[in-house]
């Protein structure tokens, strides 16, 4: 599986240019806190998707999707509190598009998990 032909991946990625620019505006104070955690979060995202359809198995790319679901779920907490100290405003779209990507990650999760269960069969 070309993980670059995935949505799921073309949407993180987009997703990892759009926030860095939103860090650009964030205080020099946050630079190695806030911004550090939630550049490592981001560019978590898309590179767990790459590295698990690098792998031999089915099973092995479900893992690393899983670890990118909890990438996603670290940023979009980060940027909550970012959110909270005013660092951003409200990033309406934003939040839609990490939704978007959760869902296009779990629908992949599920598609594999059902060839996996047939395979077993």
């Amino acid at each position: 599986m070309d993980h670059k032909q995935l949505d799921v991946w073309i949407c993180s990625m987009d997703m990892v240019v759009e926030v860095y620019k939103i860090l650009e505006q964030f205080p020099k104070k946050e630079q190695y806190i806030l911004t550090s955690q939630i550049q490592r979060s981001l560019i978590s995202i898309p590179s767990n998707i790459a590295e698990g359809c690098a792998r031999k198995s089915e099973k092995e790319t479900v893992h690393f999707l899983s670890v990118s679901l909890g990438s996603l779920a670290e940023l979009e907490t980060q940027l909550l509190i970012a959110q909270r100290l005013s660092y951003i405003k409200t990033e309406e779209e934003l939040f839609k598009k990490l939704t978007k990507i959760k869902q296009l990650t779990l629908g992949l999760i599920r598609y594999l998990e059902t060839r996996i269960a047939n395979q077993n069969k």
